[in-house]
């Protein structure tokens, strides 16, 4: 088991300025950290992943496509920017080393059609999906698709959704993630959830209830751990927390007011919870 922190609890956008952040994370016990991918520069990305190198922490990324750049779109033209996006990405954390690229990839974050999806839009992710996996190998990144909430997206919204649309693109580099955050929301019941994508899982988000410190909210953590014990999960475990000063993820996150003492807090915490929870 591999743990990480979301770098997202303090930037949108990783630059020297928060070297001193990732020599913090870690001092703290961190086996690496998830890089926020919205900024694609590739030199910057060559810094970061230079001190992270140096520090000896891995590291795997977050994006999401936006309204302009959507796989889903009935546009052809704003489908092949949404793979171009993709691309872009993918080089970026090639830049960095970033092993794998996770989010939801397959969709416009926050945008909703008054509808659930179709099955147009259905076949329009597999074929993005599988163009993006493709570029995705030659960099040696996997593509890592997350359902959110239906608050969030209207795309993929459950585990076994999830599961079946990378069967149906099958291809080794495009495989998928399970978030405590969205499954406490949308699941019925986490050991089914967990065991419909078991094949397909080789990322865990740990989130609260509320996005705060892990193990000091309402998440079913008991079950949760048990089940992914239980499929011998062992792939990255990386906490997810928002923090305040992010407005470009403010309108999907809807993080208002601070939940935890401290950045600082819920990352030592949250470290200590998880690896208690997970056994290690």
């Amino acid at each position: 088991m591999k743990f990480g922190m979301n770098l997202l609890l303090w930037t949108a956008t990783v630059t020297e300025e928060h070297f001193p952040l990732l020599e913090d994370v870690k001092s703290w016990g961190y086996d690496g950290v998830e890089l926020p991918m919205f900024d694609f520069d590739l030199e910057r990305n060559k810094k970061v992943g230079a001190k992270l190198d140096e520090l000896g922490l891995g590291r795997t990324a977050v994006t999401v496509c936006t309204a302009e750049e959507n796989p889903i779109s009935p546009d052809p033209a704003i489908r092949q920017a949404g793979l171009a996006r993709l691309k872009n990405a993918i080089d970026a954390c090639q830049a960095a080393g970033a092993t794998h690229l996770c989010g939801p990839i397959h969709s416009a974050l926050g945008e909703f059609t008054g509808q659930g999806r179709t099955e147009d839009e259905w076949n329009w992710a597999k074929e993005i999906l599988s163009q993006a996996a493709d570029y995705a190998a030659q960099a040696n990144v996997t593509l890592v698709a997350e359902y959110l909430n239906r608050f969030e997206c209207y795309f993929l919204n459950c585990a076994e959704d999830c599961a079946k649309f990378c069967r149906e693109v099958n291809h080794p580099s495009l495989k998928m993630m399970y978030d405590s955050f969205h499954a406490n929301i949308e699941e019925k019941n986490i050991h089914e959830a967990i065991q419909a994508c078991k094949d397909q899982m080789v990322h865990v988000h740990i989130s609260e209830n509320d996005r705060s410190t892990p193990g000091e909210g309402n998440i079913r953590w008991d079950e949760t751990f048990a089940a992914l014990k239980e499929v011998n999960y062992d792939g990255w475990m990386t906490i997810e927390a928002f923090g305040l000063a992010l407005p470009e993820l403010a309108a999907a996150t809807r993080i208002w007011r601070r939940m935890y003492p401290s950045e600082e807090h819920l990352a030592k915490e949250g470290l200590a919870f998880m690896k208690g929870k997970a056994g290690a």
